[in-house]
């Protein structure tokens, strides 16, 4: 009579597992990426600029997985690794996204809530406007000047064809808001323009005619050649939809020119966000009562800004300007910066 058979540990099949490394989030953290200015988008590819500097080849990247669907924009200062000798066919990853300065945002009217951004960590929106040809419209501009302060932009703007028609009853109107305003003329390079631009990031908005185009190709003697760089990389091309950022033509500076943003929804805005802006004001309306517009009687005749006045803090012409760009925020229909009058 046989024995029955004596079982161990060697008889026991184990499905093997999938390895015995624990899988970890924890991710690199790139210690030495190398810092980067997005200059354009296109559809899920990002033209860079390495250090910042228009003189080195611009590298085509992708966003790392690890940062998910996180917005990047032009302006934006990212962190690369990978390839970034910017060779044809090279392709480098956005590891990082730096904290943003300033924004530009716009919704698609006053009454969506979703939030685009448009330009960050630009230094100045320069809002071009023709004196003539066609006519100034201060709605557009007061609109513009209301997305400049809640995004942290210093508003610069840009009178142009003045050999058209004076400039000072326009400029009149924002004269006690004291930002620049700079004057131009067909035919004759805008070197008070040239000037302010500077060391800076300057974005530039304007409708179509007021002579947009002819002031970057004034700044930026070589912009087509440059636009064609950026279209030879990536997916696809740069179009007029879509912002682009082209360096002046010392390298001390970039232009952004944004011809797709023909409206401004302000829904993301509120009266705070634009007050904010202004050193001289943003402690006084803490006095305000909540949900205070700061539009003075009969709206709000409780605003501090009115007490200012009567102590003599505040000139009251400074404060009629001021209230003209918050009724703009108030007040406008849906996409009024493409039909304001």
């Amino acid at each position: 009579m046989s024995r029955p058979r004596q079982y161990d540990e060697s008889d026991v099949r184990v499905r093997p597992g999938r390895g015995s490394r624990p899988r970890t989030k924890r991710r690199p953290d790139h210690a030495n990426a190398e810092e980067a200015m997005v200059v354009a988008v296109d559809r899920g590819r990002w033209t860079c600029a390495p250090g910042g500097e228009a003189d080195r080849p611009p590298v085509t990247a992708m966003r790392a997985r690890e940062l998910g669907r996180t917005p990047i924009v032009v302006g934006d200062r990212v962190g690369l690794v990978g390839d970034l000798s910017g060779a044809p066919d090279t392709l480098a990853r956005i590891v990082r996204v730096e904290e943003r300065r300033t924004v530009l945002r716009r919704t698609a009217d006053d009454t969506d809530p979703y939030e685009r951004l448009v330009v960050a960590n630009a230094d100045r929106l320069v809002i071009v406007t023709s004196l003539a040809e066609p006519e100034p419209r201060t709605g557009f501009v007061d609109r513009c000047l209301v997305a400049a302060y809640a995004g942290g932009l210093e508003p610069v703007l840009c009178l142009t064809k003045a050999d058209l028609a004076d400039p000072a009853p326009f400029a009149a109107h924002y004269a006690e808001l004291e930002f620049p305003v700079v004057v131009t003329r067909r035919g004759e390079f805008p070197t008070a323009l040239a000037e302010l631009l500077e060391e800076r990031v300057s974005a530039l908005v304007g409708h179509s005619g007021v002579g947009k185009s002819t002031l970057v190709n004034a700044l930026l003697p070589d912009a087509a050649q440059r636009t064609g760089q950026v279209s030879g990389v990536g997916k696809g091309r740069h179009t007029t939809t879509a912002a682009l950022a082209l360096p002046l033509s010392d390298g001390h500076g970039w232009v952004v020119d944004t011809p797709g943003v023909r409206s401004f929804g302000l829904a993301h805005v509120t009266p705070d966000d634009v007050i904010a802006a202004f050193d001289d004001l943003a402690a006084a309306v803490e006095d305000c009562p909540r949900g205070c517009g700061h539009l003075g009687p009969p709206a709000d005749p409780e605003c501090a800004l009115d007490a200012l006045v009567g102590d003599g803090a505040l000139r009251p012409g400074r404060l009629a300007a001021l209230r003209r760009v918050l009724v703009a925020l108030r007040a406008a229909p849906p996409g009024a910066l493409a039909a304001d009058r």
